[in-house]
């Protein structure tokens, strides 16, 4: 807006030019974020150091995530960073009728093996996924079962045990990407709203009036310092600015923590507010074993705050809305296949990725699940087998034309299709990791076949 100002007095950018510089700095605020987390700890002598990295609590989760897990990467870490619902330390005035722990914000930062560049991607938290089998905090068990991705974290923090959330989540993220997560990082909301205050306020820009019941915010548009329940509001704030989606916020949520690098930067040299910061954020902060002090952070900050900006990639697991497939279902998204599962395996092989590139790969969203007839025949020699995968599709959303079993045990899995499905039979392939359509023979009859054999992929939820 023409004339519009900043909080400290001096002129706001135009929109325009403030997309065109989002971009540009975007990839900042996680270095200097992390740099000053430790580095400002460095500087606050022997005692404080200490303390702050004693801050960070510590939790073993070995024993929690059992031995069937991804392979490590090719090359570089993951680290896992859980952004919790928790209200410990909030009382009733915020969230007062949540009952259990949530994971509100859920991102995979992998740094290259060569030191050169980072991908952070981002889980949207309505992403509908198969939750597989998590210990709860009162020592019962769940079963396997497809819900949105921040189920995870609540299953396993059902009793406020933060291991079993962490636990829970993690698992969830390496059955449904087969990446496996070396570190994981919690911060909670106590802590964030504690870095805002020290720092007196940070500032946000909201191009139109805000009024969002559920985030507890009423905000007017244009440049001013927020803090405690406005600040907090404002990172969690969806249904009452832009379009209304997790997408949505997630961007927002990486600008503010732009301007919060930003501002933490400009109180370097002021020893309370550097301080009350670093409390703050160390508090709020659990981590793995490994993970859990200064000293490994002091490596993070330090392999981040070496690289380009322009090599710190931040990305959205590739998605659209699930009502595509499901008309019922106007909640949640679904991660679109190839292109996710191809994000995926670039983190497993050490490949780096750019939002250019992903958004490339993704191309055209596939055809609706809807449109999509498939028979199933049973190939393995197992009964039931064609039924069992049947249900499995029309969970989905698929349309099953039939069943049967195949004239002969199958040695593999095949997908064949008549020339006039090639494109259903691109989206059913989709959803079956590994599986490659080919055409049917000349003689087949209409329609696209999937004969099952011993190696059936898992469905993806």
């Amino acid at each position: 807006m023409s004339g519009q100002r900043r909080a400290d007095g001096t002129p706001a950018s135009s929109g325009g030019r403030r997309r065109r510089r989002t971009g540009r700095r975007t990839g900042r605020w996680i270095a200097t974020a992390a740099s000053i987390l430790v580095l400002g700890a460095a500087g606050t002598g022997g005692w404080a150091y200490s303390h702050l990295s004693g801050n960070i609590k510590g939790a073993d989760l070995d024993d929690s995530l059992g031995g069937d897990r991804p392979e490590a990467a090719a090359g570089g870490q993951n680290i896992l960073v859980i952004g919790s619902d928790s209200r410990k330390g909030l009382g009733d005035a915020y969230g007062k009728n949540l009952t259990t722990m949530q994971s509100d914000t859920l991102m995979l930062l992998h740094t290259g093996g060569d030191g050169k560049w980072a991908s952070v991607v981002s889980f949207p938290r309505d992403s509908w996924v198969r939750i597989p089998s998590c210990a709860r905090g009162d020592g019962s068990t769940t079963k396997p079962h497809p819900f949105k991705i921040n189920e995870a974290y609540a299953i396993g923090g059902s009793t406020g045990d933060e291991v079993k959330a962490a636990a829970c989540t993690i698992k969830t993220v390496e059955a449904n990407t087969h990446v496996r997560v070396d570190h994981f990082l919690i911060a909670d909301f106590h802590g964030f709203t504690g870095m805002v205050n020290a720092l007196g306020g940070v500032e946000v820009c909201p191009k139109e009036d805000i009024h969002d019941t559920k985030a507890h915010l009423d905000l007017k548009a244009g440049c001013q310092l927020v803090r405690d329940d406005k600040a907090l509001g404002y990172v969690r704030a969806r249904y009452g600015i832009g379009d209304g989606s997790d997408i949505g916020r997630i961007g927002r949520q990486q600008e503010f923590m732009q301007s919060l690098a930003a501002r933490a930067k400009s109180k370097l040299y002021n020893p309370t507010a550097l301080y009350g910061f670093l409390d703050s954020a160390t508090k709020s902060l659990t981590a793995d074993q490994d993970f859990a002090g200064i000293k490994p952070l002091y490596s993070l900050a330090g392999s981040l705050k070496g690289m380009a900006t322009d090599r710190i990639s931040f990305l959205t697991v590739p998605n659209y809305p699930r009502e595509r497939d499901i008309p019922t279902d106007k909640a949640n998204v679904t991660w679109q296949q190839p292109a996710a599962l191809n994000l995926f395996k670039a983190l497993n092989e050490d490949r780096e990725t750019t939002p250019a590139a992903l958004k490339q790969a993704a191309g055209e969203l596939p055809a609706p699940a809807g449109t999509v007839s498939v028979t199933v025949l049973n190939g393995t020699g197992t009964r039931g087998k064609a039924a069992e995968v049947a249900e499995g599709l029309r969970a989905l959303g698929f349309q099953i034309a039939g069943t049967g079993n195949a004239p002969a045990h199958a040695g593999r899995t095949t997908l064949a299709y008549t020339p006039d499905k090639a494109e259903q039979a691109k989206a059913l392939a989709g959803r079956l990791p590994g599986l490659t359509p080919t055409p049917a023979a000349p003689d087949a009859s209409a329609g696209i076949t999937l004969t099952i054999g011993p190696d059936f992929p898992a469905l993806t939820d």
